[in-house]
This record gives C-alpha cells, structure tokens and sequence, in this order.
C-alpha cells in the first residue's frame, strides 16, 4: 500500500489515515507528538490520585512502536491501526510489551503498576500470576524492547528525573490497590482513544466537551419545577412532595459522602434526589450526576423524564448496543461511553460491572466518576450475591475519590456492617450513611394509600385462568408477575384490549405502551395491564387495583407503588398478593419469594410498614453468599509482588448469572407502523459503521436475548449479524407488535421487512 512515505523511518509514526472522502493519506500522526499528547490528557484525568503515574505510562505506552518492524508494518500494512499487536503473521508488530518491561526495570516493584497499564491498553488489564508476569518472561517482549530502545526514541521520554512513584500513597492503601489501578487504566486508555481520535477524526474530537455547565443546567431544573409546582393539583400527596423537594434542598449543603434518601413510591424522589445532587454539586464542585437504575427495561423511562427537563445533556447509557468482549475493535472502542456528558442515566449492570472490569471499552469511563454524585435509584434491588464488593468499593469511591453516593428507595436494604457467629456471614457495611429525610416514619404514616390483601393460605397456589377471571372484574387493574413467561400466559387467558408489558418489547415499544396507560390512566379510561417488574421502578402510574405475584417485600412495596399514587381514591387502594401457580425460578427471586413469605406469615397489620424492611433484608442476605464471586480473594493484592487476577476478577463479577446476552435490534415501527426511525438509524449504520450517537439512537430498539435463542434464530435466517457483535431481525414475523420479541413462539401479525 503506498502511503507516500519513506522506508528510511526518518520520522516515527503513530498512526495513518486517509482523508474523510478524499482518495489521499493525511500527515502522519508523530509517534512523539502522540505519546506526549496522551500524557498531558491522561495527568489531567488522574489529578488528584496519580496523575504521575497516568503521566509515565502514557509516555511510555507506545514505546514499541519505535521499533522498526512496526514502522515498516504502519507504512505497507496499516491505516489507522490500534489493534496492530493482534493481527497475523504477516507484518506482525506488536508494541505493548516493551513499555511494561521498561518500567519494570526502571521502578522495580513500582513499575509493576505501570505494566498493568502499558501492557494492557489494547488488550485489557491482565492477571499477573499465569498473565501479565509470564508475558514479561519472553524472549520475544526483550527483543521488541531492545529493538525499540536501539530506535533511540527521545530521550525526554524515556527520563526519569523528578519522577518519585511511591506506593504507600494509593488511596486505600491495600484494600484500594486494585480500583486505584483501574482508575489510572481509565485515565490512560481514555486519553489514548481521545488523541488518537483527535488526529483520525478532528471534527468528532473537537464536538466533544461541548456540554452546558451543571451550574447552567441547575437554572434549567429550577425553572422546570417551579412550572411544575404551578401546574400541581393541591392535594395532600403533592404538598408532602413538595416538602421532600424542600429538604433535598437544604440537605445539600452538608459535605460529600453518603446519604439515603428513603421516601415512600409515589413520593418524588427521582426529581427531589436531582435537585440534591444538582445543589450538592453547586455547593461542592461535582462535575456530574450519574443516577443508576437497575433495569435496562426501564432506564428509558428515567432518561426520558430528564431528557424533557435537561435535553441532550443527558446520557442513556447501557449494555444492549455494546460489542461483544471477543470482537471488540478500535471502531467500536472509540464509540463506546467515556461518560464525559453532565449527566447520566444508566444501570446496575453497566456501572458496576464496569468498577470491576479488565477491559478497555468498560474501564474507559471509570475516571470520570471523580467528583461526581451517583444516585442509586432502588438500591434494595443491589444484587445480594455481590453486595460485599459492592459495598466495598462504593465506600473507596466516597473516601478517595471525591464520590457521593445517595442510596434512594422506598425500602432501605440493610446495609450496615454486621458480625455474626459465623464468620463467613459477616458484612462489611456502609457507616456513617445520613438520611436526607427528616422524619422518614411520619412521611411514611403520610404517604399510606393502600391496603394491602395477603394470601390466606400461604400454601395455596392460584392458577392462571382463575387469577383472569378475578382481574376481568375490575375495569382497570395492574397485575405484575416474575417472568415474561408468565406474563405471556396470563395475558393469553385475559379478555381482548389487556395490554402487556415486558423486557421483550424494545425500549421505543415500552415508552409508547407506558404513555397510553398514563393517558388512559389519567382520562379515567378502563384499562387491564399485564407487566413483569419492569413498572416497578422509575414508571408512574396510578392503578386503583394491583395484583402482585408473591415476591420480595421490596417488590410488592414497589408493586403498591403504582396504586392510588395520587391519593385521589376515596378510599384506600387495593393491593392483592397472590401465590402464582409456579414458585420463581431458582435463585434471588426465589429466594425473595421464600423471605418475603417468612416474613409475612401470620402479619395481620400493615405489611408495608417501613420497620418490616430491615428484619426482611437481613433474612435476605442472611441466606446468601455476599461474595460468591470470590472477588475478595481475587483483587487481594500480594505486597511482594503486586499480583492482582483483574482479568480473572472481571470475568467473575457478572451481575445477571446468564450474561451470554446477544443485542438483537429489532424492527419496531410505532403503534400504527409508520415509524421509519429504525430504517434510518439501521441505514446509517450500515453505510457509517459504529458511532457513539448512532449506537444510543439503537439502544430504544434493541433486545438482548440469550445466546442459546440467539443462535436458533441466527439457524433460521431470521436475525442476521450486521456488524461485529450486534444482530438485526431480519424475518416478518420475530417482533409481535403486541408481545414484542417472539423467539420460540407461533408467528403473530406480521410485520414489513427490512432487507
């Protein structure tokens, strides 16, 4: 390929591109200018916890690219090539292992952290012991070393003056080391995808960090809720709000760190939780607000609400449109969240997963949680399985690194430390957690507006045809059950015109459903509704019935949530718990099941009332393995040698057991099935490739979908891979306008079809 360049390696190149619709080679990115430029972004993202270790590693990331075989293989074989250490014999150049070396043997044990680092930009963070340590050990990483020093790069770059790495200064200390890794990673890997985006891509680089100011958009908030306050009913339910929004307030002002928000559903704690984090980082100088939610089924819902206050500050960010681990590419790393937007909405799976990852794309965001306010929205749904890693982090992320953390739920989980007789059941807990909410007791006492009906035989199952007889009856009801299976089936047994509602309907189709039950809702219309959980949380509606399936106590309060919300009805709302005709699956719904019924037996009272929680939280976690991962093991770190299994850790910190997932986009044209916006959006993505926008506009059509189903249709011709790791239905009967995703099933109405 001829680039128009010497053979003779004059100078050292970086990176090479064409010109955007131009059949001509852009000057050469200078490997210098490159590595210096990484260095200055990636000290400014660590300032404040290591900003001259991200300096060092970012001179020296690169350094093997000095070697000849590299600039011979950049000038025949290459354009833009990040990923030039994994491609095949022919022209092979690896360069990522030169650096780890030297540093190595420049800072001795010190220099172990910045191999983590340099060795694994492209590839990940790597475990050491059967890793990174044997990596080192070969012949070949000495040889791409010597042949990169014989260059003779710049000697600035390789200096070592006024440089002092001391290892007793890691926040946290050892108990820290392994995030404190991970957030220099993300300083180096983000700079790194940053500068080279700056020479591949000016015009996308320099849209960047164009976002309005959290102080600008606190004046748009304010201004929102003060026609919002106009426009409010005066009823009782509505100044108690008003009182809660009062008070987030005012809370704001005390110093960073954690806090709980427990207001009963109904209540507004998403909007009074932004006004404290928004005053919070007035009063403190957060640079962003990153509420976590834990579904992806609802996350639209949530972003929706801010995107109509704050418009495209807002970030909706998930897993649905990432590549898959295996076919990760330079394209798809560079359109993959940093995070770099004022606020965010996202979900359990991405943010945490993404604390305990490896690779670069998930590790890539993690620095820009720096002085930042997260707002865990229904923290009760935490993942008991993974609470003791969880817990530990979020308490290194408030004591160095600038994080507040607000816990908001109608039902506070137990999560104080606690010592049992048995060791292996203690918990290392949140301390010093401070209540927004003056009176939490009262507020609830307040807020009360249904009365709650408890199975009478707590043995005694009801079938599916018997529960749609007794929901027939009312002219608008909400039952909410465990599965999308069971959704289907109940939904199959009601009368025409029941809408149904689950994570098998897109996230374009769900938002559109949502509305039409709020208008009817709120027009007095009659309406019958089949959900699974996914209405729970972040999804306002005000039913004047809910039926709930038995399930955890923090579910069928989120259940209750939905009914008589307003506090309109005359009387109380009613809220039925039904044995369902199968128990949960096997696992934390089961076990939720099995708590919730504990704790229940024999209640004769409100079984709702706020003390009910903490005995039914600790019953819950009681019977789990807080660590089953074994995470606290894996990131502890040996002081000898600095080993750390990140890789290991990260592949076994998965918060939904079967994330074998595959993104299916899938062709949802609206209500009346003139919506061309998947045509367009598909279009641009198969004539553009992946793009940052792209992908967020994809994710309100996308469905994940096990492997296993994947694969089936995969089989059958009917989803078909577009690009790397992301599936398009392609057949006319997959997606069921009213189902939605219609995997194993007969086929429905038939939709058209894009080719």
């Amino acid at each position: 390929m001829d680039m128009g360049l010497d053979m003779d390696f004059v100078r050292t190149i970086a990176h090479v591109a064409r010109e955007a619709g131009v059949d001509a080679w852009r000057e050469p990115h200078d490997l210098e200018e490159h590595l210096l430029g990484v260095a200055a972004m990636a000290a400014e993202f660590a300032q404040g916890y290591g900003a001259q270790w991200a300096d060092v590693a970012a001179r020296w990331h690169d350094l093997g690219k000095y070697r000849p075989r590299f600039q011979r293989y950049i000038r025949l074989a290459s354009g833009f090539e990040a990923d030039a250490h994994i491609k095949g014999e022919a022209g092979k150049a690896p360069h990522s292992t030169a650096g780890a070396l030297f540093a190595c043997e420049q800072f001795g044990l010190a220099g172990r952290v910045l191999a983590y680092l340099i060795a694994g930009h492209h590839a990940g963070l790597d475990d050491w012991h059967g890793g990174l340590a044997v990596r080192l050990e070969k012949p070949d990483s000495r040889d791409e070393l010597n042949e990169a020093l014989h260059a003779s790069p710049p000697v600035g770059l390789l200096s070592k003056e006024g440089i002092e790495l001391d290892l007793r200064a890691i926040p946290g200390g050892k108990d820290g080391f392994a995030l404190w890794v991970r957030m220099l990673f993300s300083a180096l890997v983000d700079a790194d995808f940053l500068d080279t985006e700056r020479y591949m891509d000016p015009g996308r680089f320099e849209s960047r960090n164009r976002w309005p100011r959290l102080e600008a958009l606190s004046s748009v908030f304010d201004e929102h809720m003060t026609r919002l306050a106009a426009r409010a009913e005066p009823t009782p339910v509505n100044a108690l709000r008003a009182e809660i929004l009062r008070q987030c307030r005012e809370k704001a002002s005390l110093e960073p760190g954690l806090f709980s928000l427990t207001v009963p559903t109904g209540g507004g704690k998403t909007l009074s939780g932004m006004a404290f984090a928004l005053e919070h980082s007035k009063a403190h100088g957060k640079r962003r607000i990153i509420h976590v939610i834990p579904y992806t089924s609802i996350i639209e819902q949530t972003a929706d609400i801010f995107r109509g206050i704050f418009g495209e500050a807002v970030i909706e960010h998930h897993s649905n449109a990432e590549a898959e681990p295996s076919k990760e590419n330079t394209p798809s790393r560079l359109a993959c969240e940093n995070w770099d937007a004022p606020i965010i909405v996202t979900t359990n799976v991405q943010f945490f997963e993404s604390l305990f990852a490896a690779r670069t794309s998930r590790c890539r965001k993690l620095h820009n949680l720096v002085d930042s306010v997260v707002i865990l929205d229904e923290a009760q749904l935490l993942p008991p399985e993974f609470l003791q890693p969880i817990l530990d982090v979020l308490k290194l992320l408030t004591l160095h690194y600038g994080v507040t953390v607000v816990l908001s739920t109608a039902t506070q989980p137990a999560l104080s430390s606690r010592e049992y007789f048995d060791a292996r059941q203690n918990r290392r807990g949140l301390e010093n957690v401070r209540e927004i909410v003056d009176a939490p007791d009262a507020l609830y006492q307040a807020l009360e507006r249904v009365h709650v009906r408890l199975p009478a035989d707590w043995n005694a199952s009801t079938e599916w045809p018997e529960l749609a007889e007794e929901l027939a009856a009312y002219e608008s009801v909400l039952a909410i059950v465990n599965t999308r299976k069971d959704a289907r089936e109940l939904w199959r047994q009601m009368p025409k015109g029941t809408l149904h509602l689950s994570a098998l309907m897109c996230g374009a189709h769900r938002s559109q459903i949502i509305n039409d039950i709020k208008v009817r809702l709120r027009h007095g219309i009659p309406i019958r509704v089949i959900s699974t959980q996914l209405v729970e949380a972040g999804v306002d509606m005000d039913f004047p019935v809910v039926y709930r399936a038995l399930a955890g106590l923090d579910s069928i309060a989120q259940a209750a949530g939905r009914c008589n919300r307003e506090g309109r009805l005359e009387e109380k709302g009613r809220v039925v718990v039904f044995n369902p005709p199968k128990p949960a699956p096997p696992g934390l719904l089961r076990q939720g099941q099995d708590a919730s019924r504990s704790v229940l037996h024999g209640v004769t009272d409100q079984a709702l009332s706020r003390a009910r929680f903490a005995a039914y939280f600790e019953r819950l976690y009681h019977g789990c393995d807080l660590d089953k991962a074994g995470m606290g093991q894996l990131l502890e770190v040996d002081g000898q040698t600095l080993a750390v299994n990140f890789r290991t850790a990260a592949e076994n910190f998965r918060l939904i057991a079967d994330e074998d997932t595959v993104p299916v986009v899938v062709l949802y044209r609206g209500a009346d099935g003139q919506d061309d916006s998947i045509d367009k959006w598909l279009h641009t993505l198969r004539k553009e490739g992946l793009q940052r926008w792209l992908m967020r506009k994809l994710q309100r059509y996308t469905i994940n979908l096990h492997q296993r189903e994947a694969q089936a249709l995969l089989a059958q011709s009917d989803i078909k891979e577009v690009i790397p790791g992301l599936h398009v239905q392609i057949s006319d009967w997959l997606y069921d306008p009213t189902l939605g995703l219609n995997p194993d099933g007969t086929p429905a109405q038939p939709m058209n079809t894009v080719v």
